[in-house]
């Protein structure tokens, strides 16, 4: 066998190895389960506290004039307290 024979066949069998990986379905042991509207709200609820900290590190490091920085935060506190309305809401329906 020619090297450059040995080398097509070696990339081809990369290749079909590569497709077989990338297109077979994973097989995942954990089955899919749906999230509640509670989860979606508390996951919800993470992201905006995150995104509220964030905003105010970017404010204090000077990335945002005041009336922006007010603006979004206002906006940002607003849907948090309509989340946190809803998820204990949701939490006493539970009970």
């Amino acid at each position: 066998m020619t090297p450059a024979t040995a080398a097509l066949v070696a990339s081809v069998v990369l290749a079909i190895a590569l497709a077989i990986y990338v297109f077979l379905p994973a097989k995942d042991p954990r089955p899919f389960t749906r999230k509640s509207r509670l989860d979606f709200l508390e996951e919800r609820r993470d992201a905006l506290y995150e995104n509220l900290r964030d905003l105010n590190f970017e404010y204090r490091a000077g990335k945002y004039p005041e009336e922006d920085y007010r603006t979004q935060r206002d906006t940002m506190e607003a849907e948090a307290a309509l989340l946190l309305s809803e998820i204990e809401h949701l939490q006493l329906a539970a009970r």
